[in-house]
């Protein structure tokens, strides 16, 4: 079998004809390999972990008489095509090795692309950037679904986007996409993709923040109707510009200011449209009030109007965006509002696993006792303490890179109380919790916003913010 062949695959291809070897057998490996294996391929797959979770979905693909190999460091199997999970890193020694072979390297999107029915297959709508992912490509699920479209989400929020186009049974997919995912994609053509923003994130995945941006900006290539950028953030639009996309496709801005001819913006207390109107040198389509987002935080509002853009630019009524986004719950820890206890409130933005989002939530407070620490992967927190500084009561810092955070403090920003906290067990957070309270005033926030990840106490970033509301509860028991 010939490379060339396999590059032609689709969804009624013989696949009996191919061996493939799916690397990872998380949620996206675990679904590749049982899509491939419907479809009649010789699936091998490999992964270098050996946990509970692996030997689970191993034990499954087994009993199908798939062969799964855990903690695997061997050579690649001779194989037609290697399917990648987005936790390998491109130069992880399986690519390599394929590459070195001349064996096609492929992530789930691409598979999935291929997947798609020739018949009914659902339109793409691909939702990237370092930060507001998630609560982007929910938001432009909700106005899908309000304006009647059979619709879902799917990708790197969680669902495995091989299952859904499996099922033929879409119109249109929100996809959420990692940068991880991005290296292998080659022939996916959506109908339109946003870039939320750019900063500096899984450097260690990629090896250098120019390699980072550059996967970014393969999410707009072979765009057919329209790429949707973040005029606040040049990086974005120029990566647009250097896109190859399909012939027509409109570059269309996002601002949190007023919108310029082709940009969705901000007018008063309205989000609209000077991009998706026949009329827009001289009008703009009033879509949503502020107060329809929620919450309604700067940066959330800038993930809202690039959610319209996308939804305007598949043919989504304004009326329709509005309805979307009154309907919109947000995702747990996501600036999620706990509680207020005696006229302070506890807000959880645990997902702020960056210092750009954690600068975001803090940025979107006027008094805040901040909560942070954790795994700071090699960040820097100067910026981020220089643009907070003046809206900081306190700090309180936890975890094992906790004095990088405290020295950016102390340099920038040294009249403001910095305590850290020398536990490093979960029980932690409720000490963070009760000294925040004590250093807070009525009226303001308390806010975990880590800028780090959290893996070094706590399970996930998930975990970290159920913790963190169970210690508000408790304190407002006491």
């Amino acid at each position: 079998m010939t490379e060339h062949e396999i590059w032609q695959a689709h969804r009624t291809s013989n696949w009996s004809r191919w061996t493939i070897v799916v690397a990872g057998i998380g949620v996206a490996g675990f679904s590749c390999a049982d899509a491939l294996m419907q479809l009649g391929a010789h699936v091998i797959v490999v992964d270098a972990a050996d946990g509970p979770r692996q030997r689970e979905k191993a034990q499954i693909l087994q009993a199908l008489d798939v062969p799964v190999h855990l903690g695997f460091v061997g050579e690649l199997p001779a194989c037609d095509l290697l399917v990648v999970s987005p936790g390998l890193r491109p130069d992880d020694r399986l690519i390599l090795q394929a590459q070195q072979a001349g064996i096609a390297v492929w992530g789930e999107l691409e598979l999935a692309w291929r997947l798609r029915s020739s018949e009914s297959a659902a339109a793409w709508l691909l939702v990237t950037g370092t930060n507001g992912k998630t609560t982007t490509t929910m938001m432009l699920e909700s106005m899908l679904a309000a304006a009647g479209y059979k619709t879902c989400s799917a990708g790197n929020i969680g669902n495995s986007l091989v299952d859904v186009v499996m099922h033929d049974d879409r119109e249109v997919i929100a996809v959420e996409v990692g940068a991880p995912q991005l290296p292998f994609v080659y022939s996916i053509a959506p109908v339109a993709a946003a870039c939320l923003n750019i900063a500096d994130d899984h450097i260690d995945h990629f090896g250098s923040m120019e390699a980072y941006v550059a996967a970014k900006g393969k999410v707009f290539e072979r765009t057919q109707e329209a790429c949707i950028y973040n005029v606040q953030d040049p990086i974005t639009e120029a990566l647009v510009a250097q896109a190859d996309v399909q012939e027509g496709c409109r570059a269309i801005g996002f601002t949190l200011g007023s919108p310029g001819l082709s940009m969705l913006g901000v007018v008063d207390e309205y989000l609209v449209d000077r991009a998706f109107i026949e009329n827009r040198a001289d009008h703009a389509q009033e879509l949503a009030l502020i107060s329809d987002v929620h919450p309604a935080a700067p940066h959330n509002v800038a993930n809202a109007l690039a959610a319209a853009g996308l939804a305007r630019a598949f043919g989504v009524p304004a009326g329709a965006v509005q309805e979307g986004l009154r309907a919109f719950t947000p995702a747990a820890h996501r600036i999620a509002e706990v509680r207020t206890v005696s006229q302070v409130t506890f807000v959880d933005d645990s997902k702020a696993t960056n210092c750009h989002a954690a600068q975001t939530s803090l940025l979107a407070y006027e008094h805040v006792v901040w909560i942070a620490g954790g795994m700071a992967k090699g960040q820097s927190f100067d910026e981020l303490v220089q643009a907070a500084q003046p809206r900081l009561r306190a700090a309180i810092v936890m975890g094992v890179d906790q004095e990088v955070i405290a020295q950016a403090l102390a340099r920038h920003a040294p009249d403001v109380p910095v305590v850290c906290l020398s536990r490093t067990e979960t029980g932690a957070m409720e000490d963070a919790v009760r000294l925040a309270f004590d250093h807070a005033r009525p009226g303001d926030t308390v806010l975990l916003a880590p800028g780090c990840a959290s893996w070094d106490m706590f399970r996930d970033y998930g975990h970290r913010g159920d913790v963190f509301a169970a210690a508000v509860s408790a304190l407002e028991d006491r």
